[in-house]
């Protein structure tokens, strides 16, 4: 015999899981894995604008090599705008999207030539 599942309970289900999601919208994602088997990857998300991300967007931004993180930009949550080299974080002053980017592989470029 089938049991038969509360409507309402479903209902719950899905309001419950699909909310936290509405929160961010993903407006771009890329990533890419050379030779090596380094990975850059790039994730940006619309979002309300709050005082920790006045521009309306989130964003991670990070390069990795042998599963450590050797390059990253982010505007975590209460963070603000910033970026990391290596195990060090320091403010970020975004501008736009294209020079978040133009910076960010930049910063991968030094760090693959070892000047990081």
């Amino acid at each position: 015999m089938k049991k038969k599942i509360n409507k309402q309970f479903l209902d719950f289900l899905s309001i419950r899981h699909t909310i936290p999601y509405m929160k961010a919208e993903l407006a771009w994602h890329t990533k890419n894995v050379d030779d090596q088997g380094n990975i850059i990857e790039m994730k940006i998300w619309r979002v309300k604008e709050t005082a920790d991300k006045p521009h309306g967007l989130k964003y991670s931004l990070a390069y990795i090599e042998n599963g450590q993180r050797i390059v990253g930009y982010d505007n975590a949550e209460g963070k603000k705008d910033h970026k990391h080299y290596l195990d060090k974080e320091f403010p970020y002053r975004f501008e736009n999207i294209d020079k978040l980017i133009e910076d960010f592989l930049k910063d991968v470029k030094k760090a693959k030539g070892g000047n990081l």
